[in-house]
């Protein structure tokens, strides 16, 4: 993984230093709220319903055990001894006291940490599919590229205030882990007729109040392009973006506005005129930075499925387990093993320090001392041997995080809501209890098959209901918490916005509606069918049918 050099450290550092200034005269009452809240979002730091949150980022999801620990530490230290993943890849501590963060922002420097890019109207951390060097199906890691653009815009001014904030997410594989369709610039590495390796370039994703698919504006580009083509993008956002209107200022409506052919044609004639004088990233400088992705050394093993087979066949819940969270590794004898933050009547994405620790010491024992994060709320650890899997196994089942559900129907994003933050109209968390429990078989999750349900508790959508194969809104109507219900959603190259199915359900209903919606399809689903592709084989006529049977 990346490392920090000179410049980096003391970047970092002089940010702490200025922030500890800041928090200072807003104590001492020198600055406002209202003066302190833009330099505050510029290090992470929000306001939410009962204190202030620490958002800390963690660049494309990648983590080295030391830096785990670190969190480990700050939420034991600082905060009430657990942190919250979410689903840009970050972690947020939900309680700290105002006059201890520039403390947790030093400790983070110590490793390489910050919370910058994680708020206000900039280019937000830059996310990437949490398999990113060990996919079998990838055509090219993507996390140097990743790091290539988060130098970029860090410290970019013509990127410090834009009209809104933008999202930036990237893959390398055959199949979308990262969402990038959502984002507001994907990017998704392939090869042309000639097998040169390049980018497509995507604009204009995005959720909220207004859910819009990123469409193509470029098919392929040289990775060499890749900066003076993000150049153009961001240019024409900031010149056209709205910004007499906060919900109309993201470039998904930019898109809408103006449409794609025109778009484009003004981005291209940006970037023909920026190539002109554009200084070109050195190619040492790109192979520099490759460096630090560069394969652990793996040794040379054999395949160990006849030893995983035996195992689980004497083992049920460890067979149970590597269905669901093992995944497969471009290195012959290894795996890559997903940890859910999933168990069952938990809160999605918690995690307490001392479990942090726990991961931290198997990513060394097991691994190479790396941890990805998920944006499904979710950490991995890439590189697991075979023949060690049953004993990682049960390190992790006495920790309590071997709940084997990755991908079925109780592996639920959800956002905070209306327990922690000041924007929800609804609570999220105690749904997403409540749906674990009511599928809390094992069994009969994995007879439902893949199926992914995905709740917010605002019209922000910081949950994805809007790309959850079942998406889940909370809403507010008269004083009371109703759940508006949305089916057909997905966030992979195929991607779709889920169909609102009908009227909202109350609090006390929502969990049954979902229960009929999945009874609907284990109905009609032909044999092997998933939830997604029954639901787009039939339309949402039948699950509409059996959900207001009786209205």
């Amino acid at each position: 993984m990346y490392q920090y050099d000179g410049f980096d450290q003391e970047f970092v550092r002089q940010r702490s230093a200025q922030f500890r200034d800041q928090v200072k005269r807003r104590l001492s009452g020198a600055l406002s709220e209202a003066e302190f809240k833009p330099l505050r979002l510029m290090n992470g730091v929000y306001l939410e319903l009962h204190a202030y949150l620490l958002r800390v980022a963690i660049p494309y999801g990648t983590l080295s055990s030391q830096q785990l620990k670190r969190l480990a530490m700050i939420g034991r230290k600082w905060d009430r001894g657990y942190g919250h993943f979410t689903t840009r890849q970050n972690i947020q501590f939900n309680w700290p006291k105002l006059e201890d963060i520039p403390d947790m922002l030093d400790s983070l420097a110590e490793v390489e940490m910050h919370a910058i890019q994680t708020s206000g109207a900039c280019i937000r951390n830059v996310t990437a599919d949490q398999f990113s060097g060990v996919a079998k199906d990838e055509i090219e890691d993507p996390r140097p590229w990743a790091e290539i653009i988060r130098q970029w815009s860090s410290l970019h001014p013509e990127f410090t205030f834009l009209p809104r904030k933008f999202k930036v997410s990237i893959t390398g594989s055959s199949e979308d882990r990262a969402a990038i369709k959502v984002h507001d610039i994907g990017l998704a590495l392939k090869k042309n007729d000639h097998g040169d390796i390049g980018f497509e370039v995507m604009v204009g994703g995005g959720q909220g109040r207004t859910p819009m698919l990123a469409q193509t504006i470029r098919d392929f580009l040289p990775k060499s392009e890749i900066l003076p083509y993000l150049e153009a993008i961001m240019r024409v956002y900031n010149q056209f973006g709205r910004r007499d209107n906060k919900y109309k200022a993201r470039i998904k409506i930019l898109v809408h506005e103006t449409g794609i052919e025109k778009l484009r044609s003004l981005v291209e004639a940006e970037y023909e005129a920026l190539r002109a004088s554009f200084i070109d990233l050195p190619q040492a400088e790109v192979s520099r930075i490759q460096n630090f992705f560069t394969a652990p050394p793996y040794q040379n093993l054999e395949d160990q499925e006849a030893l995983l087979n035996q195992q689980a066949q004497q083992n049920t819940g460890f067979g149970q387990w590597l269905q669901a969270n093992r995944t497969g590794h471009k290195q012959p004898g290894y795996a890559v093993v997903t940890i859910s933050l999933k168990p069952i009547g938990g809160i999605p994405g918690d995690i307490s320090s001392d479990q942090m620790d726990y991961v931290a010491d198997l990513s060394e024992r097991y691994g190479f001392g790396e941890i990805r994060v998920t944006h499904e709320q979710n950490l991995v650890l890439p590189d697991i041997r075979q023949d060690q899997l049953f004993d990682l196994y049960q390190d992790l089942v006495s920790q309590g995080l071997a709940t084997a559900n990755a991908g079925l129907i109780s592996d639920i994003i959800s956002c905070p809501g209306m327990d922690y933050c000041a924007l929800a109209t609804a609570r999220s968390i105690p749904i997403a209890q409540a749906l674990s429990r009511r599928f809390e078989d094992i069994t009969s999750q994995q007879n439902i098959g893949p199926l992914k349900i995905k709740i917010s508790g605002c019209i922000n959508a910081c949950g994805h209901h809007h790309v959850g194969h079942i998406g889940i809104l909370g809403l507010e109507r008269k004083g009371e918490e109703h759940y508006q219900l949305s089916l057909g959603g997905h966030a992979g190259f195929e991607a779709s916005i889920g169909k609102i199915v009908g009227p909202s359900f109350k609090e006390h209903q929502i969990v049954d509606a979902v229960e009929t919606v999945v009874q609907t399809y284990l109905d009609l689903r032909t044999e092997d069918e998933i939830f997604l592709d029954t639901y787009r084989r039939l339309g949402d006529t039948p699950f509409k049918e059996a959900l207001y049977a009786a209205a």
